[in-house]
């Protein structure tokens, strides 16, 4: 299985999502840091061999098997990255603008916070032998 491949890439999305905030590219903040912490569900997927499918971190941890479930606030973090998804790249999700007028400092900085502790949650769930 992949892994480590995945929790690499969500590793380099969330430092990518960490830059975006500096850089007052707030709509890919967030959006990075949907595909950082989706990423990291997958690699947490990954090690007890299962293809998660979907874009869905929310979902992808209500499947989880009951050893491996996150703590509700976890998933409630993970459904405000699910709202990330699509509103973060398409001007036609808005009603008039580009997601660029739409997205500020604070929800930047609070999508790469709610997108490390899922890395870290999940990175904590999988085995070391796993990662290394």
């Amino acid at each position: 299985m992949r892994c480590r491949d995945w929790l690499r890439q969500a590793v380099k999305d969330l430092e990518h999502a960490r830059k975006s905030v500096e850089t007052g590219d707030y709509e890919w903040a967030c959006f990075a840091s949907h595909q950082s912490a989706e990423k990291a569900v997958k690699a947490l997927y990954q090690s007890i061999h299962i293809d998660a499918i979907g874009h869905s971190i929310s979902r992808m941890f209500r499947d989880l098997p009951e050893k491996l479930k996150p703590p509700k606030d976890l998933i409630q973090q993970a459904k405000e990255l699910d709202k990330h998804y699509i509103p973060t790249r398409y001007p036609n999700f808005h009603p008039e603008g580009a997601p660029l007028d739409y997205y500020t400092y604070d929800e930047a900085l609070k999508a790469v916070e709610e997108a490390r502790r899922i890395v870290e949650y999940c990175r904590s769930k999988i085995p070391e032998d796993q990662i290394r």
